[in-house]
């Protein structure tokens, strides 16, 4: 199965658990992309006690999972792609919606 996920929270726990699916997924022999929107764009500075998003996005990384950042949701934080988040467009989303079996979104 091809998935696609749009994760636009910066809640620690929502995404650590989006990117768990996404590793459990991996593992399954689906493909997985995510597209990091609004708030979500955040997601590899959060910091938390007690769940580790960092390392939860290596993982996904490491397993072959994809992320993609929303460049304009980057620019308004002032902040830049990284090499796990590049910066990317609506039109990287939109590829992602229109070659994904399902979409969930975060």
């Amino acid at each position: 199965m091809k998935l696609g996920m749009v994760i636009y929270s910066n809640d620690p726990e929502t995404v650590f658990n989006a990117f768990r699916l996404g590793v459990f997924s991996l593992g399954k022999g689906d493909t997985v992309k995510v597209f990091l929107l609004a708030k979500g764009v955040e997601s590899e500075t959060l910091v938390d006690d007690k769940f580790d998003v960092s390392e939860q996005m290596q993982s996904f990384v490491d397993a072959g999972g994809e992320v993609f950042a929303c460049g304009t949701c980057l620019k308004i934080r002032k902040s830049g792609s990284s090499d796990m988040c590049p910066m990317s467009t609506l039109d990287d989303l939109h590829g992602i919606i229109e070659q994904s079996d399902k979409v969930l979104t975060f």
